[in-house]
């Protein structure tokens, strides 16, 4: 017979057939009651043991966190909650648990703790609703960018070039630590290294996917990406997953366009798909903010955010416009913000970028047209020479979560810029013959994934949308 998941049993509308489950207790009431669970839904199914005709030995190995195979009959619910229920006619343990041991008993645990047990924490409903939803949102991206003829790109993991010129890298090297060949210098020799030259973890596919782009058309990379920051902060983490689309003839407002719509997609896909997830995590928020101060609360539920999201066109506005509108608020001028804003040229905090969202306009915004000095060298300079065609798209409850930029597509100003921040040509000569080989307007953006997740959930923590998070001190599992 076939075996059913979870998922299936609940939406089934045909009773009095005999089935088959597997998965994992979750609790067992009154010798009588499993609550079952295997992973493909948030709800757990009720299967009822007929304890007088069950071994009291079996009974006893019915404990929370036990993998058991369950053969009945699926009949109406006689309890409130859900329709259907397994009437258990054969129950095989296929793996005990310890109640004694068993870390993550049906109670209510704190996020620390779940962490330190991260092996085990999808066994809970708030882990188990953030994986399902991590992964939906995942073949969502995959789904947006294929249907929209962009081709998949896998760009390395180890580099020799720092897209973001930030310098926090993770090295790779085969050398000994101990004592590593020095060159005449007295540096290291990293000729002698693995790969002959001084090698990194990636921090962006970026530059790699625009040299696709400019012979494929359209690409995106998907995959891992590090930063050797040492910030403990709910945001960052060492290790952490890159969206990066590149279009060529494509310019800012096309960016901006496509950024905007793929959004909207692929939270669309999730409002669709994920319901009772959301629903569930809603619910928690809800819960949660109950034991906050007013000012720290949640203005929208978490369906709500994401309809906010899905259902208003984005604003756009530039740096300048935004400066002005900043400098002359209230929590500006009352000096409520943390980072007063007087002139010109401030690098905008998570603050600023959410009043702009939730207080001034109301939807979600896009800014365009940064400081030059406070961007990257690859993004366009405008011709009044002191910004660059740059855009970040600003949410509610989180601020920016999109970057992306029209890129130097013109060689001179592209070296240009590179000399100006002792950005070696040489490090970058296959960037720079993009622009001396059939060189054309081209642009594209990043979308840190966790962030993403994090907006989807409501969770507080970057660590926990995450499976195993890598941060500073913490390398465990």
């Amino acid at each position: 017979m076939k075996i059913s998941t979870v998922s299936e049993l609940l939406s089934q509308e045909i009773t009095l057939v005999d089935v088959e489950v597997k998965g994992w207790v979750r609790t067992f009431r009154a010798n009588r009651f499993i609550a079952l669970n295997d992973g493909s839904t948030i709800n757990n199914i009720q299967c009822v043991v007929d304890f007088e005709n069950t071994d009291e030995a079996l009974l006893k190995r019915i404990t929370t966190g036990a993998a058991v195979h369950i053969k009945g009959q699926l009949v109406e619910s006689q309890g409130k909650g859900q329709k259907v229920e397994v009437q258990a006619s054969s129950i095989e343990i296929l793996g005990d648990s310890d109640p004694e041991a068993y870390p993550i008993q049906p109670k209510k645990h704190s996020l620390e703790f779940l962490r330190d047990n991260a092996h085990l924490r999808t066994r809970t409903n708030t882990f188990s609703a953030v994986m399902r939803l991590r992964s939906s949102l995942s073949f969502a991206i995959h789904k947006y960018f294929n249907e929209n003829g962009f081709y998949y790109m896998h760009t390395p993991i180890i580099t020799g070039s720092d897209a973001e010129g930030a310098g926090e890298m993770f090295r790779v090297s085969t050398l000994d630590a101990k004592n590593p060949p020095l060159n005449e210098e007295g540096n290291v020799d990293y000729s002698q290294d693995f790969f002959g030259k001084e090698s990194n973890l990636t921090v962006s596919g970026q530059l790699e996917a625009e040299t696709y782009a400019m012979s494929l058309g359209k690409v995106y990379t998907f995959g891992p990406t590090f930063r050797a920051e040492n910030s403990n902060t709910s945001r960052h983490l060492s290790e952490f997953w890159m969206i990066e689309p590149e279009v060529a003839f494509m310019d800012l407002a096309g960016n901006m366009d496509l950024a905007e719509d793929f959004m909207k997609s692929v939270l669309s896909y999730i409002l669709e798909h994920n319901k009772d997830d959301l629903a569930f995590l809603e619910q928690r928020q809800i819960q949660e903010d109950k034991s906050k101060p007013q000012a720290e609360r949640n203005e929208m539920t978490l369906t709500e955010k994401l309809r906010f999201v899905v259902d208003n066109n984005f604003k756009r506005v530039s740096y300048t416009e935004a400066i002005d509108i900043l400098r002359n608020s209230k929590p500006n001028k009352k000096k409520k913000f943390q980072y007063l804003i007087n002139e010109w040229g401030a690098d905008l905090q998570s603050e600023h970028e959410r009043f702009l969202v939730e207080k001034h306009f109301k939807c979600p915004v896009i800014l365009f047209d940064y400081p030059a000095n406070i961007k990257a060298f690859y993004m366009r300079l405008n011709e009044d020479e002191k910004t660059v065609r740059a855009m970040d798209i600003l949410f509610p409850g989180i601020g920016e979560i999109v970057g992306g930029s029209q890129r130097e597509e013109r060689l001179d100003v592209l070296k240009e810029k590179m000399a100006a921040l002792d950005i070696p040509e040489e490090e970058l000569w296959w960037y720079l013959d993009l622009r001396k080989y059939g060189t054309a307007v081209h642009s594209g953006f990043g979308l840190g994934f966790e962030r993403l997740v994090m907006f989807a959930t409501g969770m507080g923590n970057i660590r926990d949308v995450i499976p195993y998070p890598r941060t500073p001190q913490n390398a465990e599992f």
